[in-house]
């Protein structure tokens, strides 16, 4: 079957929904302080639709060969993306709130350029120069407009945020775990089983780290003694999103792909709008940190 663009964008657009939904949906039932952000649920569910969805594909289309290599690339990414990025993201949310987290989310292309010229040695052109440029500036605008006005209910008082800490380090994270998982992908053509496989050595490393770990031991205990239906919807939307980035990919080139999903930041900010406008506040230095974050990530795409 010739893959078709336009289906593409549709899987894209619908992978950029259901992450802007569940980054809603964390915030309405995250608190600062609970014992639960919904980052293990997140990554149960997540494991569970992805080897569902590899067992099921497989047995419709057959199982693509797979090395032992492929399956360590595989679990370092996921130990990068799942593990650090996702829950690092979670608790950007649970700080800065969906609004200010998602834009954070920007600064993901940054980081992958800077692997990709360092680690897999590609060539820096003018267009990533200028892309990075436009996505520091929104990171910077950001974090000026909440200090010098802190939004209701997502940062107390005047002073700097802990999330705009957490959130870089969870873009970091989704870079160096995309290197990785590129890597795995040249090894094994299967990118559900990358994610399944992915979630699974995520959804480990939570649990080892749960022995040692009191906040992380808390969240484990309170998934399955206290679920939160919220954070429940949350970890279905943002398997759902991974699914649909997963099947745009297969009918799209990476970039296209990659530009469609940029405007998820744009969705997160209508969406918190409409649904988080008691406690999170669409501001104009946020709108511009958004629209910055975009345009270097598109130049970062096309140049």
């Amino acid at each position: 079957m010739t893959p078709s663009p336009h289906l593409g964008d549709l899987y894209a657009v619908a992978s950029t929904v259901c992450f802007a939904a569940s980054n809603i949906t964390v915030a309405r039932g995250a608190r600062r302080g609970a014992d639960d952000n919904g980052a293990f649920i997140s990554l149960l569910v997540t494991t569970v639709v992805a080897g569902g969805g590899w067992m099921i594909l497989g047995a419709l289309k057959g199982f693509e060969p797979v090395t032992w290599r492929a399956i360590l690339w595989f679990i370092g990414a996921g130990a990068f993306t799942m593990f650090v990025g996702r829950v690092f993201f979670y608790s950007a949310i649970e700080h800065l709130g969906a609004m200010r987290a998602s834009t954070t989310k920007r600064l993901i292309p940054f980081f992958s350029v800077m692997l990709g010229v360092g680690v897999l040695g590609e060539a820096l052109t003018g267009g990533m120069v200028a892309g990075m440029l436009l996505i520091l500036a929104s990171f910077a605008v950001l974090v000026r407009g909440s200090m010098r006005a802190a939004s209701p209910g997502t940062a107390r008082g005047r002073g700097f945020n802990v999330g705009y800490i957490y959130g870089p380090v969870s873009a970091l994270g989704y870079a160096m775990g995309y290197v990785l998982r590129k890597m795995g992908l040249a090894d094994a053509h299967d990118a559900m089983l990358g994610a399944a496989v992915g979630c699974l050595a995520a959804v480990v490393l939570f649990a080892t780290t749960a022995t040692f770990n009191d906040s992380y031991a808390r969240a484990v205990r309170s998934t399955f003694s206290r679920p939160n239906p919220w954070l429940v919807a949350a970890g279905a939307l943002a398997s759902g999103g991974q699914v649909f980035y997963f099947m745009a990919l297969n009918e799209s080139p990476m970039a296209r792909v990659a530009l469609v999903a940029s405007v998820e930041v744009f969705v997160t900010l209508f969406l918190g709008a409409i649904f988080l406008r008691k406690s999170e506040s669409l501001t104009p230095a946020l709108l511009l940190a958004a629209f910055l974050g975009v345009a270097g990530t598109a130049s970062v795409i096309a140049f």
